[in-house]
């Protein structure tokens, strides 16, 4: 992944409305969910969640599909796994392999 990318990938989640829809999108897994829920869950106006979900869909974060008369958003695994790849790449070059592990998961 190039800096840039991760760059406007980090800058798409850098807002705490985006982040709040990019979590709860995540929560739903490949099924997405269509706008009008996501709107009822985050208590969004409509105008407001709709500029959100187009700076995250520009980010490479979230993509759109019609489902029927919805619009169902859904989460770009693929682009947060390369990020998180990206970003861990080089964790612990050179320390102790334990150095690296959070105290959860030891």
């Amino acid at each position: 992944m190039e800096t840039q990318t991760a760059v406007t990938l980090l800058a798409g989640l850098a807002h705490p409305t985006r982040l709040e829809v990019f979590r709860l999108l995540v929560r739903a897994g490949d099924e997405g969910l269509p706008a009008g829920e996501l709107a009822r869950h985050l208590d969004l106006p409509p105008p407001t969640l709709s500029f959100h979900l187009k700076e995250l869909r520009t980010a490479g974060l979230v993509a759109a599909h019609r489902r029927g008369r919805h619009v169902v958003y859904q989460v770009e695994f693929t682009a947060i796994r390369t990020l998180v790849a990206f970003l861990t790449e080089e964790c612990c070059a050179g320390l102790e392999p334990s150095t690296c592990t959070s105290e959860e998961a030891r």
